[in-house]
């Protein structure tokens, strides 16, 4: 026997109605490229939303065809969200930080019909539109007026003159929950990057998710700036919570520097942030040294890569800022934990608090994992034992756009490349990346607890630990430093920092100070290029 419920699908364009007919007057205010603040709201959103499937409509695309942005986090990228995939098409949101020819590659693989971009990036699209045979149809987002006069680039229109003829009034489609909504491809660091095709059950209950107390915790009450990046996994899902709260929202457009972030941070009530680490310490740089405190934030969500404790420790303890602690992937839409006390937890003393906040969390409803042994056997949750973590849930893919890579599955579930281990309360801890966990002697070296140390010492700016080859161990830890602006610390003393923190067999053998941490696309640490960088380095040990 079934329930007598209405069978209602979950649409992405339920979102962006439910926000312009409940909270229609909450802003969304957008630094633009252009240098200035524009303000809008769910109200204007929505009906340039429609205006945006009108457009579409007229341009013939079918069903799931494929519509690029190249854009920073600003209004307009935001209605595409909501109009490209309202409409029955794909949001395929692209990377401008990678290569060229990585660019082009993606767009050809994804078969794109539609290429809007900001006007920043018209340099990298004179460079690849040619080679780009499947799109039909470049969009610059902008004015008509801010168009040069030669672009370079033939048939670019405006969006703004693209949308303008079209009517507000859009019948929304009704079709399969299960269709696919947006297309994001992973970084690649290895081989060529692989497209996780999102439907729009798995984004609407990725919202529900996100938005729980627990979780992200959304509301109404809040005014929301997603600094991790509308084309980085659909900046984690926020532009869809949200819409689903009614939250104020506030994009930083390209400005990521840490007094620009501060700034608008102030000027807009920012309550919740949300960014990976690098971009933190951008801000935590500029505010130090100038005695600034934040008026109304008061969480901070951080992922993408571990959060070194010294950084929860200085926005809690300095700034009253509760960090939010994350962990997911763009496989898992990407909202997989996210670190928050339970009753118990918050009558602890602090450092008993800290060493559960710096665990990357407990899993959101709709997300299961389960840490395995390397043959397979799922190992205990007490905290100690260690093992590849493998996750499954609702909005966690099945398998790569095209087939690409194979299944990635391991009987219903997907390995994540982490090594980690969950404790008796359900928290868990990423230890390494599998690729980057160090073997030393048959013992395994976490990567992470080694730069955690080094990050909190007051000269160290950023750390990476990468393994290198030594010819009794197999591998010794070798520490990555870049120091702190006018900061000093020599090699002697950071190494006996490390005393009473690790096992003295744990400490790094080395140190190399450089100017730089190369970063990924997405603001990760490139630790593939550190090895290759230091892979003649000769350890003292050695």
């Amino acid at each position: 026997m079934l329930g007598l419920m209405q069978d209602q699908p979950l649409l992405i364009s339920s979102l962006i109605e439910f926000a312009a007919q409940h909270h229609g007057n909450a802003e969304i205010v957008s630094r633009r490229v252009e240098g200035d603040l524009h303000r809008t709201t769910y109200r204007e959103a929505a009906a340039r939303a429609r205006q945006v499937a009108n457009a579409l409509d007229g341009l013939d695309l079918a069903f799931s065809d494929r519509v690029a942005t190249l854009a920073w986090n600003g209004y307009r990228h935001f209605e595409l969200y909501f109009g490209v995939s309202g409409s029955g098409r794909v949001l395929h949101t692209l990377n401008p930080r990678l290569a060229p020819d990585q660019v082009v590659w993606i767009v050809n693989h994804a078969e794109d019909r539609v290429l809007c971009f900001d006007m920043t990036f018209l340099p990298l699209i004179k460079a690849i539109w040619q080679k780009c045979p499947t799109v039909k149809h470049w969009v610059a987002l902008c004015d008509a007026t801010a168009l040069p006069a030669d672009t370079g680039v033939e048939g670019l229109v405006s969006y703004e003159a693209w949308i303008a003829p079209h009517s507000t009034a859009y019948a929304w489609p009704q079709f399969d929950e299960k269709s696919a909504a947006s297309l994001c491809y992973t970084s690649g660091t290895t081989g060529n990057p692989k497209g996780a095709l999102y439907s729009h059950r798995s984004t609407v209950l990725h919202a529900y998710g996100g938005a729980l107390p627990d979780s992200l915790g959304l509301s109404a009450r809040d005014s929301i700036l997603p600094v991790v990046p509308m084309f980085h996994v659909n900046a984690w899902g926020l532009p869809y919570g949200a819409a689903m709260t009614g939250a104020k929202l506030v994009f930083p457009g390209a400005a990521l520097d840490g007094k620009s972030v501060y700034e608008l941070i102030e000027a807009e009530g920012v309550t919740m942030a949300a960014g990976v680490p690098t971009v933190w310490l951008g801000l935590l740089n500029h505010m130090a040294p100038a005695g600034l405190r934040f008026s109304t934030l008061n969480r901070t969500v951080i992922g993408g890569s571990a959060c070194p404790p010294a950084m929860i420790s200085a926005f809690k303890d300095q700034y009253g800022v509760t960090v939010l602690h994350a962990w997911g992937m763009t496989e898992m839409s990407p909202l997989g934990t996210v670190c928050t006390l339970k009753l118990p937890q918050q009558a602890l003393p602090p450092e008993q608090q800290m060493a559960v906040l710096v665990k990357q969390g407990r899993a959101v409803y709709g997300v299961e994992m389960k840490i395995v042994d390397p043959d397979g056997h799922e190992l205990p949750w007490d905290g100690q034992a260690s093992g590849d973590l493998y996750v499954k849930g609702p909005w966690i893919i099945s398998g790569y756009f095209k087939g690409e890579g194979g299944n990635p599955l391991v009987d219903g579930w997907f390995p994540t490349g982490d090594v980690a281990t969950i404790d008796a309360d359900g928290f868990m801890q990423i230890t390494d990346r599998s690729k980057d966990v160090i073997k030393s002697g048959g013992e395994w070296i976490s990567s992470i607890d080694i730069e955690n140390i080094a990050m909190a010492h007051p000269a160290v700016a950023m750390a990476a630990c990468i393994g290198v080859r030594h010819p009794k161990w197999d591998e010794r830890p070798l520490l990555v430093v870049v120091r702190k602006p006018g900061a000093e610390v020599t090699r002697e003393a950071l190494l006996a920092f490390y005393d009473g923190k690790v096992a003295k067999w744990q400490v790094p053998d080395d140190v190399a100070f450089v100017d730089a941490i190369p970063l990924g696309a997405t603001g990760k640490m490139q630790k593939m290029k550190l090895r290759e960088q230091f892979k003649d380095h000769r350890l003292p040990t050695a």
